[in-house]
C-alpha cells in the first residue's frame, strides 16, 4: 500500500480494480503504466494528497486487480474500455468529474478517457507518450531498438509470454534499467520492485500485459487514426511532461505532436528517462500540483 493510504476492491462495472485512496480536496486520478502498478506514484502520492482525494487505481491486468483473458480484436486491454473502467470506477465513488493524471500506458488510458468521456476530466496531465498512432508514425531505426517492446509484446500469444516467463524477473529488472536515464535500478523503491518482479511472474498479468501492447498495435492505434482523420480533439486544459531522456524525446519535437490533439496545452521537460515519478518526483509535483490547482 501507498502510505497513508487505504486499500479497496472496487466492482467497477465488468471487473474489479483494486484502488489506493488517500487524502482530500478534489479527486485526482493517478493512473500508472508498463510494466508497472499504483507503487509507481508512491513518492508523489503523499504531496498530492495534500491537496486532492488522490485515487490510484492497478489498470486491469495489473497489480492486484482482475486479469480477463484477451480476445482476438484485442479489444479487452484496449484504452477504450480500459477507460470505461475508470469512468466506473469514477461511478462507484460517486463522483461526477476528476483532474486525470497518467504516465505511459495510463496516459493512453487517461488520454483516450479525455477523448471519450470529455465531460468527466477536468483537467489532463500526460507524462511520457506521444499519442499512440503519433508514435507508430514516428519509427525509425533509433527508436525501434529503443521500442522493441512495443512490437516483441504485441506478438500472437503466447510467443512473448513464454519467452518473459522464462526468467519474469530478470526481464523486468532489464527493462526498468533499460529506461532509467542513469541506467540503475536504485530509482525504485525496494516494494515497488518487488511488486514489478511478481506482478510479471503470474501468468495471467503477463498475459494481460502483452494484451495491452496487442491492442496498442491494432485496436488503439485505428482509433487513434479514425480521431485523427475526423479531426477530434482533447477539449480540456492538458499539461505535458516528458524527461530529455525519455521515449517521447525520441521522436523530434513532441510537443508539436500533442498541439494538434489538445489546444489547450502547456508543456515541460525535465532531466530524467521513463520512468519520472520515481526519478525526479520532484518535478512532477512541481509539474502538476500547480496545474491542477489553478482554477
Amino acid at each position: 500500500m501507498i502510505d497513508g493510504f487505504t486499500e479497496e476492491r472496487i466492482d467497477v462495472g465488468d471487473l474489479t480494480l483494486n484502488v489506493q485512496i488517500g487524502g482530500s480536496g478534489p479527486p485526482l486520478v493517478l493512473l500508472h503504466g508498463y510494466p508497472q502498478n499504483h507503487h509507481c506514484w508512491a513518492k508523489v502520492a503523499a504531496q498530492f494528497a495534500k491537496s486532492f482525494t488522490c485515487i490510484v487505481p492497478d489498470l486491469r491486468g495489473y497489480g492486484l486487480s482482475d486479469a480477463p483473458a484477451d480476445n482476438d480484436a484485442h479489444s479487452v486491454y484496449s484504452k477504450r474500455q480500459m477507460a470505461r473502467d475508470i469512468v466506473g470506477l469514477l461511478d462507484a465513488l460517486q463522483l461526477s468529474s476528476a483532474y486525470i493524471l497518467g504516465h505511459d500506458r495510463g496516459a493512453r488510458v487517461a488520454y483516450r478517457m479525455a477523448l471519450d468521456h470529455p465531460e468527466l476530466v477536468l483537467k489532463l496531465g500526460i507524462i511520457e507518450i506521444v499519442p499512440t498512432g503519433d508514435f507508430w508514425a514516428a519509427w525509425n531505426a533509433d527508436l525501434a531498438m529503443k521500442a522493441y517492446h512495443w512490437t516483441f509484446l504485441a506478438q500472437d500469444a503466447p510467443l512473448p509470454e513464454r519467452m518473459i516467463g522464462a526468467d519474469a524477473r530478470s526481464y523486468i529488472d532489464w527493462t526498468l534499467s533499460a529506461w532509467v536515464l542513469d541506467k540503475s535500478l536504485d530509482v525504485f523503491e525496494p516494494a515497488a520492485l518487488e511488486s514489478y518482479r511478481t506482478q510479471a511472474e503470474d501468468p495471467a498479468r503477463l498475459h494481460a500485459m502483452c494484451a495491452d501492447y496487442r491492442a496498442g498495435a491494432t485496436f488503439d492505434r485505428a482509433l487513434d487514426e479514425a480521431d485523427r482523420a475526423k479531426g477530434r480533439q482533447i477539449q480540456c486544459p492538458m499539461k505535458f511532461l516528458y524527461g530529455e531522456g525519455g521515449f517521447p524525446a525520441q521522436t523530434g519535437d513532441p510537443g508539436s505532436v500533442w498541439r494538434d490533439w489538445a489546444p489547450d496545452l502547456t508543456i515541460e521537460s525535465c532531466i530524467s528517462g521513463h520512468f519520472v515519478m520515481e526519478e525526479n518526483p520532484a518535478a512532477v509535483i512541481a509539474c502538476f500540483e500547480r496545474f491542477f490547482l489553478q482554477h
